[in-house]
């Protein structure tokens, strides 16, 4: 079935146009031209905030950045062990779905960490990813109060995974 849905929704499109006596061909290049100068403008962004990542990584720094903020994260009920998953969701979600993964496979997927990563991973979001998409497409260069209130509600969906994980499965 889902094999269909393309092209039943390019035939509905069509569809649609010709009973409204539209052009769909020219409405679909002129959505693709439009969709190449959004990538075109976000592009950039995300080139550099994965680079930085990928650097962070490669050198260790994060692993140190991770032993360094552990004890803040015990103080929050936050697993020392998910400490690098913290640091790096709000950055990159391929980086902290590979460090959920790492976890997973180092204590189990059914142990309190592996389920407290895959909670985390659930519910928080790559918050400088979305905010450099969304404010860079709309043209938006100071995001004001967007990000502290978006990294303190990933601070609030890290204490409460942890919580959630403790209340139910221990």
């Amino acid at each position: 079935m889902t094999d269909y849905l393309v092209p039943c929704l390019l035939l509905g499109a069509s569809l649609l146009a010709l009973h409204r006596k539209e052009n769909a061909y020219d409405a679909l290049l002129t959505g693709a031209r439009d969709g190449l100068k959004l990538v075109f403008t976000i592009l950039p962004s995300l080139v550099v905030l994965l680079t930085a990542i990928a650097m962070l990584r490669a050198s260790g720094a994060m692993e140190a950045i991770a032993a360094l903020f552990a004890p803040v994260f015990a103080f929050f009920g936050i697993p020392p062990q998910t400490a690098l998953l913290v640091l790096i969701r709000p950055f990159s979600g391929s980086a902290a779905l590979a460090a959920g993964a790492e976890l997973m496979a180092a204590y189990g997927v059914d142990s309190v960490i592996g389920r407290t990563a895959a909670v985390m991973l659930g519910s928080t979001e790559t918050t400088f990813y979305t905010i450099s998409v969304y404010f860079g497409a709309a043209g938006i260069r100071r995001t004001r109060y967007a990000l502290p209130a978006a990294l303190i509600a990933d601070l609030t969906g890290f204490v409460m995974a942890s919580l959630t994980v403790r209340l139910f499965f221990t």
